[in-house]
């Protein structure tokens, strides 16, 4: 979202986009994996961008993250990388937003909680992509906020799961899937829970 001050575009940019390179981390070649996930971490959760994840989830007791459950959803002509050219491709070749226009993580439970000031715990559920629902877990970490708890979760798929078992296209994702110069595709969250008005 480019409207949030801790973005950054990624390699290869529109004109007008700005990267600032006093603080943007040393990038590493792509065929290398690189542990930094996210890249470019947001400093603080704020409504300042276009509506592009909307979500529900039910917590029958906050204190533990006990009873959870929900839905989260991704508007995926939202994606933004900062270069117009390869997010209509991505929309229309690889992603095909028209026949799939959400990307959903649903949350059936959350297990192994560790409170404390930062509350780590594993959300298991399953992730659909391009019309394809799989089981998934994905590590939480949690932390009070000014506007509400601030969740974060990431997880990742190798790669080959985009055309093996996504089943998105092969020529589109040729380069980077097909002729194996990914290796691992990381997803993630970053959102603030707030309780519904009574």
């Amino acid at each position: 979202c480019p409207a949030d001050p801790s973005w950054q575009p990624g390699e290869g940019r529109d004109p007008g986009l700005f990267t600032d390179y006093s603080v943007r981390p040393t990038t590493i070649s792509a065929a290398r994996s690189d542990p930094r996930i996210p890249l470019f971490p947001r400093y603080r959760v704020r409504a300042l961008c276009r509506q592009a994840v909307r979500g529900e989830v039910a917590v029958d007791d906050a204190a533990r993250l006990r009873g959870v459950r929900g839905r989260v959803t991704l508007i995926a002509d939202s994606l933004f990388t900062g270069l117009e050219m390869r997010d209509t491709y991505a929309r229309r070749a690889i992603l095909e937003t028209v026949r799939y226009p959400e990307i959903v993580f649903v949350i059936d439970s959350v297990v192994d909680v560790q409170g404390g000031d930062t509350i780590r715990a594993t959300a298991v559920g399953s992730f659909e992509l391009h019309g394809v629902s799989r089981p998934m877990r994905a590590p939480v970490v949690g932390t009070r906020d000014p506007a509400g708890l601030r969740i974060r979760a990431q997880f990742s798929v190798p790669a080959s799961q985009l055309t093996d078992e996504f089943l998105m296209s092969k020529w589109g994702l040729g380069m980077g899937v097909v002729l194996k110069r990914w290796k691992t595709i990381h997803m993630g969250v970053d959102i603030i829970l707030r309780p519904t008005p009574s």
